[in-house]
């Protein structure tokens, strides 16, 4: 029998913070984006909580400054990144939470809307697989566009389905802890919703269905 799959979502979930916030004031620090460039990345930041940004769209427009970038140079400069910011925001209840389904023979995955370089350290530090929206590559450099869909909304139910499909399990036997009403289709699809630390749409919804309530941080 495959194990059932245990679905982590990173920003405010497995991190007690949102990690594209994070990214952002380290590009900042480092000279690699304006000040326009930083309010412009809160201001999307806000319609993300709010659930009315297309992230298909959005992606490639918020990664302009990437555009043509060495993909190892970034991703070496990423594990830096969590090495010396993110690594103390990853919350040990999630941890914990983590190491309990994999005793239970649980399959844990991170999943994301977030790209590859915010999200394969934290799933490297935790030896989990992940899922994420992959920033579009040719010979080592970022071409500007994403690997479709984003995994965002629907987008995380496709990029779910595919992974549980390659390990011979279903979405029906999964967990997903998460925090955002932006998450409500994967948490509809799975048989065990967990809503974390929840906006209050989400803890709305979960009251509603009563779905289990956890705290994270």
């Amino acid at each position: 029998m495959s194990p059932s799959l245990a679905f982590f979502d990173m920003d405010d979930t497995l991190l007690d913070t949102s990690s594209s916030m994070l990214y952002v004031k380290h590009l900042r620090r480092t000279g690699k984006i304006g000040r326009r460039g930083l309010m412009r990345a809160g201001w999307w930041a806000l319609l993300y909580k709010a659930s009315l940004i297309n992230m298909a769209k959005a992606m490639p427009k918020m990664l302009a400054y990437a555009q043509g970038t060495s993909v190892s140079e970034t991703l070496q400069e990423s594990r830096e990144w969590f090495a010396a910011t993110v690594v103390s925001h990853i919350s040990l209840r999630a941890t914990k939470l983590i190491r309990w389904h994999q005793a239970q023979g649980h399959h844990p995955v991170v999943i994301s809307a977030s790209t590859q370089f915010a999200v394969q350290p934290v799933a490297e530090y935790l030896q989990l697989d992940f899922l994420c929206t992959w920033l579009e590559v040719k010979n080592d450099r970022l071409t500007g566009g994403i690997v479709e869909p984003a995994c965002y909304g629907q987008g995380k139910i496709f990029w779910a389905e595919r992974y549980a499909a390659r390990h011979a399990t279903c979405l029906s036997d999964a967990y997903f802890y998460s925090d955002s009403l932006s998450d409500l289709p994967l948490l509809e699809r799975v048989g065990h919703p967990i809503a974390v630390n929840p906006d209050p749409r989400l803890k709305r919804v979960a009251r509603r269905r009563d779905w289990p309530i956890e705290k994270f941080h």
